[in-house]
């Protein structure tokens, strides 16, 4: 039978009951006012007759997919904005053309990466997620293509170059990331309750992959750290006390905002550093870079090293055994064979020509 409004239960709200195509209803309107009632009822059982010919995709939409998702313990990273843009859509009405869309209003100007990371993960995941609750289809999307990540890493002494040439307020921050492998944001957005000089420790509670990571500080890091003036709040801040021409000390510097992806407010600093110590096309996340190169130079253990810098996989960390190949020079010596002693090469004679 179709719905009907009734009071139930001793409530002072009408009640919705009766059946549609075999589904069940005997749930409250929210409402005493039988007007807005009866506008509900006949909302909701066009949505249960829609549902009932083309399924939950028709009519669940995506905000209560993510919802779902993100009671179950699913990653909340990067869905605000995605659920401002398509939250109330049908998840029928969410294919690749629709993601496609997204990103170009969302990341226009973005890398495949960032693309991949900020927009089709996450979209994908609470696909995924509606489709095991029977919600809508499992997805099939074809992301865009990322160009191969580089690998952009510094010497020991050109890093030291760097450190002598860095503002005061930033010289703690680069020999800190180059001695934790940190990335940027985990950085500047660390606050001294997750660092232990005693230890020399320091964890970083949130991080890209989602998943908190400790990493042992270099007594240069320790000692970077214990210079600093302050030991409450944000360890990295935009400037630190000095002395003024009359003699008195200023104040410690504001911390960093947050931004999404972070490194952006310490671009004037870093370009200057860069400058001064004559150094090209060096980001803060080379830091990073040359951290992880160091480390597998120094152990050649990329377990370690994957577990120290938080990636997900030893195929993430394997790039930098790709670029740190001299332990394999007795190899290469030895391709020749015997003949190999024979180091010495003739001079090339050029032909003479027969007049």
């Amino acid at each position: 039978m179709p719905l009907t409004i009734q009071r139930r239960h001793g409530s002072p709200n009408w009640y919705l009951r009766g059946t549609v195509r075999r589904i069940s209803v005997d749930e409250s309107t929210g409402t005493r006012d039988r007007k807005a009632a009866e506008e509900i009822r006949a909302v909701r059982e066009a949505e249960l007759l829609k549902r009932s010919v083309h399924g939950d995709s028709a009519v669940r939409t995506f905000a209560e997919a993510a919802l779902s998702y993100m009671e179950a313990g699913g990653e909340r990273s990067h869905l605000t904005p995605i659920l401002n843009a398509i939250g109330r859509k049908p998840l029928a009405a969410i294919g690749q053309a629709e993601i496609e869309t997204l990103a170009r209003k969302l990341k226009p100007d973005a890398s495949g990466a960032t693309i991949n990371r900020h927009i089709y993960t996450p979209v994908a995941a609470v696909l995924h997620h509606a489709a095991r609750k029977k919600w809508c289809e499992k997805p099939v999307l074809a992301r865009p293509k990322q160009s191969a990540g580089r690998i952009r890493w510094v010497t020991h002494d050109e890093a030291d170059r760097l450190v002598e040439a860095a503002a005061p307020h930033i010289r703690p921050l680069v020999i800190f990331l180059f001695s934790t492998g940190a990335r940027i944001a985990e950085a500047l957005y660390l606050d001294w309750r997750d660092v232990d000089l005693d230890r020399a420790h320091v964890v970083f509670p949130e991080t890209k992959n989602g998943e908190p990571r400790g990493v042992p500080l270099h007594p240069r890091a320790v000692a970077a750290l214990s210079a600093l003036p302050h030991r409450t709040g944000a360890v990295f801040r935009r400037s630190l006390p000095r002395l003024t021409a009359g003699g008195k000390l200023t104040p410690l510097g504001d911390a960093y905002e947050v931004r999404e992806g972070g490194g952006g407010q310490i671009k004037t600093a870093w370009a200057g550093m860069l400058k001064r110590a004559e150094i090209e096309d060096f980001s803060p996340h080379d830091c990073r870079h040359t951290w992880a190169t160091w480390h597998y130079q120094a152990n050649r253990d990329l377990t370690a090293l994957m577990k120290l810098g938080g990636w997900k996989s030893v195929q993430m960390v394997m790039r930098y055994a790709h670029v740190n190949t001299s332990e394999l020079a007795g190899t290469i010596n030895a391709i020749w064979g015997k003949s190999g002693d024979k180091t010495r090469a003739r001079p090339i004679k050029p032909k003479q020509r027969k007049a």
